[in-house]
């Protein structure tokens, strides 16, 4: 059930700019190990402070390597472990549904995520996923990634649509912050990365307990824009809503 009042878009919500890992992903296992095991060649001996680094969900590595005072380096290892382990990245229970109906109704999707671009897409590609999105935007993309809202602004240039007709599903406060600072409604995953208490008070405009939520908050019909707004129709029939 939704769990907080939204304050609304004016208008029918045209765009949904979501995050991918936790939102639409089920990829903490692979990046807990793969941290353990970027850190154990790098650093070396000692205990991988994964606990802590899983206290940054949503931003950019390079980023959260920085915020813990850890090597740069680390990045390699941790992005070859992850390309390893990827087989093991499964897509959140509805996700699929969700972005196929979504996408029926002519809503603009975009993936804003703190991965890299490449990254991204490979992941939402070896889940069929990829086809359901209009856009994604990596963290390498922009100039600033999240907590600032180049990610989103860029995702809704992209998109054609102005701030006011979108809303943004997140499941960090780093991708709350995104979406108020670029005019954005802000929705909070409560499924996702970030345990509940932290994430609802970071104070999201809504706060979902699951995806299938989202298809309430989009229920108007999208305006009618140019072709380049619309969707492309999905391979293999309508989906069901």
């Amino acid at each position: 059930m939704v769990t907080a009042a939204t304050r609304g878009t004016p208008g029918p919500v045209r765009a949904v700019v979501l995050d991918l890992d936790g939102v639409l992903v089920d990829s903490l296992a692979v990046a807990r190990e793969a941290f353990a095991l970027a850190y154990a060649e790098v650093v070396g001996d000692g205990v991988a402070p994964v606990d802590e680094y899983c206290r940054h969900p949503g931003r950019y590595l390079p980023d959260v390597l920085r915020l813990m005072g850890l090597p740069a380096s680390m990045a390699g290892p941790f992005v070859r472990e992850s390309n390893r382990l990827a087989h093991r990245v499964t897509p959140v229970d509805g996700a699929v549904d969700v972005l196929a109906a979504l996408r029926r109704r002519g809503v603009g999707l975009a993936v804003a995520t703190g991965r890299s671009g490449v990254r991204a897409r490979d992941v939402l590609r070896r889940l069929d996923m990829l086809r359901l999105v209009d856009h994604v935007v990596g963290s390498d993309e922009v100039a600033r990634p999240k907590p600032a809202p180049d990610i989103v602004r860029r995702a809704l240039e992209l998109l054609g649509v102005a701030p006011a007709a979108a809303l943004m599903l997140g499941d960090a406060p780093s991708d709350l912050a995104s979406a108020r600072a670029a005019g954005v409604v802000a929705v909070a995953a409560l499924w996702g990365e970030t345990d509940p208490p932290t994430l609802l008070a970071a104070g999201p405009d809504a706060a979902l307990t699951a995806i299938g939520e989202l298809l309430p908050l989009c229920a108007a019909p999208c305006r009618a824009g140019t072709d380049r707004d619309r969707p492309a129709p999905l391979p293999g029939g309508p989906a069901r809503d």
